[in-house]
């Protein structure tokens, strides 16, 4: 009996470790067909409305209904993982954990914010002659709807992060409302050691159980979404654009290539006792998927199973740590946002001191912690930031046009901080259930 249901696990689990292969080949074939579909519009060679179509018609769709899938799995999955996650928790024991985690993830946001300042004050991006990027942002922006500011800072901020109904929260994408009133639920259920407290914790494990296998299922269209995804996304940007303001996309990747590659390899190697490499390697489908996604929400579902099968955290760990970091732990949109508001500021020639530009790093730190986990979600607070230091408005329409390229990279960058910082907390706590991964009769029922 042992062995019949062993088998099945095995074979299940041999296709997920080939499945980073054929989100790659998506990745690959949507970015060089939609460039080559771009110079082919460019050259003449087919009308733009036959592209069109085939984005109308093939790719959009593919890739929203794998986007979307995973979207509408997120707020369910985010709830009854952190609740579960919580709920097995001893108080004490949450509340260390949290500080922990806070802490790490304001030191990441924290250096990454300083990475990003200190590349683009040394390169100087958009210093010089600029008036052709200004006339390239006059004429982008022309017609346009400026993004709207971000709201509610300081401790307005703070209040309204606290929803007055979670279901309205859950409704409206208010993904940290629901993690808010997940955290609460979870807190009352470790405390309140009752049969009826029991049931719902079994309940809320059994609604985690079924999100995850409809995750799985979900992961088998993956290469065909992403390859829909970056084909419209490349067919419309082109690299026109990215020879325009090339030398800000450059600065903006290599910051972040600096971040995951050197701050996450010192924290691994010094706090999580791991090795980057080994780490890298494990967390590969989790990466390719928030490149793919360009949302923390939408790639959790696959950076929970990669932290429990791959990287073998304490599923406690795990769930507490991915699912707050899912919305509070965008170290790589903080990044972003810091260099994009100095680069908007060079390119105008709007000095800023050395005390504007610590301020503007303290926002991208704060906005990096309450910034919702969904494509464009920093947009408002570099608009505010850029309404605080009067940098015309319409420069933002030059990021507009390279914002999806670099929206795919600092949520990977995102997603990457996410296990990093699980690793690093799952270091300093107490193990107190065995791997993921390894059988037990409790483990063994949960198997797919």
């Amino acid at each position: 009996m042992d062995k019949q249901e062993e088998l099945p696990r095995a074979e299940v689990a041999r296709p997920r470790r080939s499945r980073h292969v054929l989100m790659l080949v998506g990745i690959v074939a949507g970015a060089v067909l939609g460039l080559v579909a771009n110079e082919l519009v460019a050259y003449g060679v087919v009308e733009k409305r036959v592209i069109d179509a085939v984005i109308e018609w093939g790719a959009y769709p593919a890739g929203q209904i794998f986007l979307r899938s995973l979207l509408m799995l997120s707020i369910p999955l985010i709830f009854s993982a952190l609740v579960t996650g919580i709920a097995e928790l001893e108080p004490k024991a949450l509340g260390r954990m949290g500080l922990r985690t806070l802490a790490y993830t304001t030191v990441v946001s924290t250096l990454a914010v300083i990475t990003g300042l200190a590349l683009v004050m040394g390169i100087g991006p958009g210093e010089g002659d600029n008036r052709e990027l200004v006339a390239l942002a006059d004429e982008l922006s022309g017609g346009k709807a400026p993004v709207k500011a971000a709201e509610g800072a300081g401790i307005t901020g703070v209040v309204t992060m606290i929803p007055t109904n979670p279901i309205a929260a859950a409704a409206t994408d208010n993904t940290l409302g629901v993690i808010i009133f997940a955290l609460v639920l979870g807190v009352g259920l470790a405390v309140v050691r009752t049969e009826n407290g029991r049931r719902l914790r079994e309940t809320i494990g059994g609604l985690n159980e079924v999100c995850i296998w409809l995750v799985d299922v979900v992961m088998l269209i993956a290469p065909i979404g992403v390859a829909g995804l970056l084909f419209a996304s490349f067919a419309n940007l082109g690299i026109g654009l990215l020879e325009r303001i090339g030398v800000f996309v450059g600065v903006v990747l290599f910051a972040l290539a600096l971040h995951t590659f050197g701050t996450y390899s010192v924290l691994l190697k010094l706090v999580a006792r791991r090795s980057p490499f080994q780490f890298f390697k494990q967390i590969r489908m989790a990466m390719a998927t928030a490149f793919a996604t360009s949302s923390s929400a939408a790639t959790l579902p696959t950076t929970l199973r990669v932290a429990e099968e791959e990287v073998r955290l304490p599923r406690h760990v795990s769930r507490f740590v991915l699912t707050a970091g899912a919305s509070m732990n965008q170290n790589g949109t903080a990044l972003f946002e810091g260099v994009t508001v100095l680069f908007l500021a060079q390119v105008f020639g709007v000095d800023l001191t050395v005390g504007q530009s610590l301020v503007v790093m303290l926002i991208c730190v704060l906005g990096g912690i309450g910034t919702a986990g969904i494509p464009g979600a920093s947009l408002p607070v570099i608009a505010m930031m850029m309404a605080m230091y009067g940098v015309p408005a319409e420069g933002l329409a030059l990021i507009l046009g390279v914002d999806r390229l670099l929206d795919m990279c600092r949520t990977t960058v995102n997603v990457a901080g996410d296990l990093v910082v699980a690793a690093c907390v799952a270091r300093s706590e107490p193990t107190t259930e065995p791997a993921a991964g390894v059988t037990t009769p409790s483990s063994a029922s949960g198997a797919r």
